[in-house]
């Protein structure tokens, strides 16, 4: 898990969005336990009390399950509740603000298209 410290993005923020990938990439499987906010504050050299929001966030969402007197758990459905609201919220911002940069410079949509279908092709490396 990595965070940057020099982002705009609140340190509690980052942890979230960290487990969702360890998630999403498999590294986190449903129904197992998932990093305490002790384990994240020391591997991190955060606050706890930055973890534990970061880990509230997810329990919110319903990623993350409470079980008495053990760790957090991964829900059962959270991959792909995470695919679905990446889908839905993530990616079609990310569609919105690249569509809006390509106006601004006016390129053509088969140009940004092509780009894009050519960065797909090449999974996201340059």
């Amino acid at each position: 898990m990595k965070i940057r410290f020099d982002s705009t993005k609140p340190v509690y923020q980052q942890i979230a969005e960290a487990i969702e990938d360890e998630i999403l990439s498999g590294k986190l499987k449903e129904g197992e336990s998932c990093y305490s906010q002790l384990v994240i504050a020391r591997a991190l050299s955060v606050n706890p009390a930055t973890a534990a929001k970061g880990i509230s966030q997810l329990v919110t969402k319903g990623i993350l399950v409470k079980q008495r007197g053990q760790s957090m758990m991964i829900a059962t459905g959270a991959q792909e509740r995470l695919i679905g609201e990446r889908r839905t919220t993530a990616l079609h911002r990310l569609a919105a603000e690249l569509t809006a940069e390509a106006k601004k410079i006016a390129m053509s949509e088969e140009a940004l298209l092509a780009l894009v279908q050519e960065n797909y092709r090449n999974n996201g490396k340059d």
